[in-house]
């Protein structure tokens, strides 16, 4: 009782920093840069391949609806979530929305009109991501038909529901330096970072959080049994006992390939979703990448 008593006090506080952000720190929360004339013209083929990359299909596609249209109810320890309509309905989804808009909620988690997004929408993860990825999404977004479909509000628990509170959230967890690759280290271990930490955010799924639903980073990726939906989501460190130590970088992108483990067995819940919507559609290089990448962590045991 006494926890919940502080979080809301805590909460309260934030709640009213928060209005204090657009003053103090316009710079971090409130723009990007203008530089559209000095950009080369996005690429909607590209963005095609950036889009399952970002695994976009299996969060906004509910089950047996038409693709991009939202409604999937995202169930989590601070409420559930619904999932919105990022087809290019100008009324229910985001047709009303510039490349600009776009870039910003992508990067800041803001609405076109400066409205706070939940992290359920990991902007945290696609802050990492190059502008030029993000213009090319977009570009392909914007091939995508509009579906009319106007999904309802998320059913938040209070506090979680205070949504002010995240303007100094944001202060706290959200880094928005796009990625850099890490000196002596391959080019392929690097598109491999890139891609776990940013357009793929896996992270966001297989690494606890803390009591204000930010990323524990003293255990990246070594899996949570408060997964979305409720799920228990693996551990995909190198640990030799819990997690995929005892793997080879084959049999990692062959998983993301077929959705096949080295046991025989099959991946299942969400990530079978996401291997068929999503990593079976990336390249060989692209896959190898990542397992080379995730090989090279450190071991984390989790729970």
């Amino acid at each position: 009782m006494k926890r919940f008593f502080r979080l809301i006090l805590i909460l309260i506080v934030v709640a009213a920093a928060a209005a204090c952000v657009p003053a103090f720190f316009p710079s971090l929360i409130w723009s990007l840069p203008a530089n559209e004339a000095t950009r080369p013209a996005p690429d909607a083929k590209r963005g095609e391949y950036v889009f399952h990359m970002g695994g976009c299909a299996s969060c906004h596609t509910d089950k047996d609806a038409k693709p991009l249209a939202g409604g999937h109810r995202l169930k989590s320890p601070f409420g559930t979530f619904v999932v919105p309509n990022i087809t290019q309905d100008t009324a229910t989804g985001i047709g009303g929305w510039t490349e600009r808009d776009f870039v910003r909620a992508m990067k800041l988690g803001l609405s076109p009109r400066g409205r706070h997004y939940y992290p359920a929408f990991p902007y945290t993860s696609y802050a990492k991501m190059t502008d030029g990825d993000l213009r090319d999404l977009w570009a392909y977004l914007k091939t995508v038909p509009a579906v009319a479909n106007r999904t309802p509000d998320h059913e938040l628990d209070f506090p979680y529901s205070v949504r002010p509170g995240l303007g100094l959230w944001k202060l706290l967890y959200l880094d928005t330096a796009a990625f850099r690759p890490t000196p002596g280290k391959s080019d392929s271990w690097n598109r491999g970072a890139y891609i776990v930490t940013g357009a793929a955010h896996c992270g966001e799924c297989h690494t606890p959080r803390n009591i204000l639903g930010a990323l524990d980073p003293s255990w990246a990726l070594a899996g949570t049994r408060a997964g979305p939906d409720g799920e228990s989501v693996p551990n995909i460190t190198p640990h030799k006992e819990k997690g995929i130590g005892k793997w080879t970088r084959q049999e990692i992108a062959f998983a993301l390939q077929a959705g096949l483990l080295p046991s025989g067995d099959v991946v299942g819940g969400s990530m079978a979703k996401v291997v068929e919507n999503d990593t079976s559609k990336l390249t060989e290089a692209d896959r190898l990448a990542i397992a080379e990448y995730l090989m090279s962590l450190p071991p984390r045991s989790g729970d």
